[in-house]
């Protein structure tokens, strides 16, 4: 690939992940490259000035349309003292992000992939959603200063939750496929956030 220099503009690039993500929602891992860059109104060039290639194109789609359906941080948890009803909030907006038809019709695509390109699952990897780990961290490390819960384990906890939360809602939804209710979905983060809680109850 020739080298190709100059500045990247975040408004190309920005048309190129919305071009990205409707072609391989379209098309699948298949979409070309030459149509993303026509869609995106710039040359095939500067779609590899951007990304590098094919691959780092798809996995900055995932991560902008993860971005795009993100968790608004008004529903991050603030510390209220009551544990399941904190969890519970923030579980619900978690799997409206995670379920919403674009993330998860991207999710069922890299599973269709990975046979073929195993390196496209590092964007779902470690973490169901990775903006909150932190935040998910902080917070289980909070409860347990205060003494409102016993997290010995502050991070494990917050991707246990992260994980039933996000697995349970893929199963219940068939992986986006069949929509969830928003009494389901908060359901859901209901009997998740209990679950953690009574693990974590104080003695």
């Amino acid at each position: 690939m020739a080298t190709v220099t100059g500045t990247p503009s975040a408004g190309k690039r920005q048309a190129i992940l919305d071009a990205a993500i409707e072609a391989f929602l379209r098309a699948g891992y298949a979409a070309s490259v030459d149509d993303i860059a026509a869609a995106a109104g710039v040359g095939k060039q500067t779609v590899y000035r951007h990304f590098g290639d094919k691959q780092a194109l798809f996995v900055a789609a995932v991560a902008a349309a993860r971005d795009t359906a993100g968790v608004p941080a008004a529903a991050l948890p603030t510390g209220t003292g009551d544990p399941i009803g904190d969890l519970t909030r923030l579980g619900d907006r978690i799997l409206a992000s995670a379920l919403s038809p674009t993330v998860a019709a991207l999710h069922r695509l890299t599973i269709a992939e990975l046979v073929h390109h195993p390196e496209l699952g590092r964007e779902w990897g470690e973490s169901a959603a990775p903006v909150l780990d932190d935040e998910l961290t902080e917070y289980f490390r909070r409860c347990d200063a205060t003494g409102a819960l016993s997290v010995a384990d502050p991070a494990r906890a917050a991707r246990q939750f992260a994980y039933l939360l996000i697995t349970e809602g893929r199963v219940a939804s068939a992986y986006g496929t069949r929509p969830l209710t928003a009494a389901r979905r908060k359901a859901i983060a209901h009997e998740t956030a209990d679950l953690l809680v009574r693990a974590h109850r104080p003695a």
